[in-house]
């Protein structure tokens, strides 16, 4: 059974900085991608990094592109997303995310893509 479970979520200052885990089972495909998104009360869920589990290759949107890491280990049971100078319009309940992908087109890195969802994790930035 294919499962995602996020963790690492806490209360931080601004400007601190903070590591999320997704543990990744149950997956035997090569061609996925684990994303993550975040839904502030009241907003839609946005997608705030992507990466490719097959060659590596990583997205970010502009808002936290130079302050946000992922990444995995060899093993690939466990993407982790690095959070640094965080600002309080980060706060939200962060998702990890699965999206299977035909390797003759790509990943969408899309809410509308995903196919698996993890339970999610609070991160909230306020002094």
């Amino acid at each position: 059974q294919l499962q995602l479970v996020e963790s690492g979520g806490d209360l931080v200052q601004p400007g601190g900085s903070l590591r999320l885990s997704c543990a990744l089972s149950g997956f035997t495909s090569d061609y996925y991608a684990i994303g993550w998104f975040r839904q502030a009360p009241e907003k839609g869920r946005e997608g705030v990094s992507c990466l490719n589990m097959n060659d590596f290759t990583t997205y970010y949107p502009d808002s936290v592109k130079d302050r946000f890491i992922v990444s995995t280990e060899g093993a690939k049971r466990t993407v982790y997303l690095q959070m640094n100078n965080l600002k309080p319009e980060d706060t939200g309940l962060y998702y990890c995310a699965a999206e299977f992908f035909n390797p003759d087109f790509g990943t969408t890195c899309q809410v509308d893509g995903v196919d698996y969802w993890g339970q999610g994790t609070q991160v909230t930035v306020s002094s």
